[in-house]
Formats: structure tokens, C-alpha cells, sequence
């Protein structure tokens, strides 16, 4: 299994962010995404923005991970942005302070909400993003334009862009809405252009929050397929490698890791494998 180690906050301490055993081009070499065919970013959005889609959610070792990308090297193409393959992402979550959006997760609300600022590091980018799930299990992603200098804020714009996207979810106000947790993590992403579906894989994970900080084990990551509720490729694929899907999040899954009084029903039976490495298996 993973880990996903912790670190409880101190004075003004650093954000601990777990050192990556190498640089972002030589993991995504030692991955394979770098022998796959280009895709450049405004045909991947013209035929794969799934804004409207169902998530499957896959923690594996790296070895699975280059098994896969060798698997979908035919059908798969890597997003190239200004020659590289890889991306930065600083992710800041907003929740209510009682952990709202965390715990409808937790609990297993098939209709729930996440609301959150992301800058995309290289390319100085700023976005402000909901995502939704409805009753059915699918996943319908809004995104608003954000100025760099606004990442992390939500007033203004931002918020009545969120306001207006979580209108189908009375039970949340903007107003209530607060910064709660921090995430960093590099991406890869692959797609397949006929299909119109995506692969993302993340790793170098680390999420900050006001209790500690939490990163997973840097010898596994985190693939995520977007697309239609039936199976595609990739899942066939992870399937085939012994890998199956699991219900996870990257805010909830830190949330609640860190917080006090949030329930874990989707980690209890992963706490406390490495309990004496001051480590929480994930």
C-alpha cells in the first residue's frame, strides 16, 4: 500500500514537502509518457474537455504505472505544453468550517460538491472551479477564469461564479465557504483523442493543513480516467494489472487523515499500518 505520511505543524514551520526521488522529466521518463505520440492543449480541450463525466480513481505503485502507459501507448497521446509533459499544480480547497464538503464524501452522498482555486505553476494560470456529482454518479466540472494574483481568494468574481455553479445545492452558502486545506502535485496527462477520454497520473502528492501536513509514499501515484460511465480502455487496462478502482479523494482523503472528528470510512482500514514511522498507510 501507499503511505501517506504526516507531519503536525510547529511555530512557523515550512510546508513539509516530501522531496521527490527525482525531477518531474525524469520521473515522467522513467514512466514511459514521454515515448507516446504529443497532443497539444487546445486539441485535447476541442475533442476531451469532459466537463461532464464519471472519475475512476486508481492508487498504484510506479512499476503499474509504466505497465500502463506501455498498455496505452496505441490508443493514448500525452499532453505536451511548451515542451514539457508534466505540470505543477497548487490546489486550494474551500469548505465550511464544519468540513461539509469532506464529509459528504466520507458518508457516501451520492449528490456532493467540491469548490476550489487552482494555479497551474508553469504556465502562471489561474482557474476557479466546482465540481459537482449527481445522483447518478457522474462528475460535471465548472471552471472560471481567475487572475494569478486572486489564486487562493474567493470574493468577488470568484465567488459568484461558485454561487452561481452551487445554485442546485442549497444546503451551502459562499459566504460560508473557507479555505481548508492546500494540495501540491505534479500531473501528467494522456488522452484519447477518438474516444474524447483522458488519463491523469499524479504523483510528488503533499497536502497542507492547519493541523499538519500529509504527502503520499513517492514510490506510488495516484491515475485518475475521466469518460463515460462504462469502462474505457485505460480502466480495462488497470484491470488487467490487478488494480482495481477505489473511492478517493485527495482533500477528503488529508481531511480526514488530519482533522479531528471527521469520519474515515474510506481509510480506516488503512490507518495505522506504519503507525511507528509516524506514517498512515492510504
Amino acid at each position: 500500500m501507499t503511505a501517506l505520511a504526516t507531519e503536525p505543524h510547529g511555530g512557523n514551520t515550512v510546508p513539509m514537502l516530501q522531496p521527490a526521488l527525482t525531477s518531474d522529466v525524469a520521473r515522467a521518463h522513467l514512466l514511459g509518457v514521454d515515448s507516446l505520440r504529443p497532443v497539444r492543449l487546445e486539441e485535447l480541450v476541442e475533442h476531451a474537455s469532459l466537463m461532464h463525466r464519471t472519475d475512476r480513481k486508481y492508487i498504484v505503485p510506479l512499476v503499474t504505472v509504466r505497465a500502463l502507459v506501455a498498455d496505452l501507448a496505441h490508443t493514448h497521446r500525452v499532453l505536451e505544453i511548451e515542451d514539457r509533459f508534466h505540470t505543477t499544480y497548487r490546489t486550494l480547497y474551500f469548505d465550511t468550517l464544519s468540513f461539509a464538503a469532506a464529509r459528504s464524501h466520507v458518508q457516501k452522498r451520492r449528490r456532493r460538491w467540491k469548490v476550489r482555486s487552482r494555479l497551474y505553476v508553469e504556465d502562471v494560470l489561474c482557474r476557479i472551479e466546482v465540481k459537482t456529482k449527481d445522483n447518478r454518479g457522474e462528475t460535471q466540472k465548472f471552471m472560471g477564469i481567475s487572475d494569478p494574483a486572486r489564486y487562493g481568494y474567493l470574493d468577488g468574481d470568484e465567488a459568484d461564479f461558485v454561487a452561481f455553479h452551487l445554485a442546485s445545492h442549497p444546503e451551502v452558502l459562499t459566504d460560508d465557504l473557507v479555505p481548508t486545506a492546500e494540495v501540491f502535485y505534479t500531473r501528467v496527462t494522456l488522452a484519447d483523442i477518438s474516444a474524447g477520454t483522458r488519463v491523469t497520473i499524479d504523483w510528488k502528492l503533499t497536502c497542507r493543513l492547519e493541523t499538519g501536513d500529509v504527502w503520499m509514499d513517492d514510490s506510488y501515484a495516484l491515475i485518475e480516467t475521466k469518460g463515460p460511465p462504462s469502462l474505457g480502455v485505460a480502466d480495462r487496462a488497470l484491470n488487467r494489472l490487478g488494480t482495481r478502482p477505489r473511492s478517493f479523494s485527495k482533500y477528503v482523503a488529508a481531511a480526514a487523515t488530519m482533522t479531528p472528528g471527521i469520519a474515515d470510512n474510506d481509510f480506516r482500514q488503512m490507518h495505522g499500518r506504519m503507525l511507528h514511522n509516524r506514517t498512515v498507510g492510504f
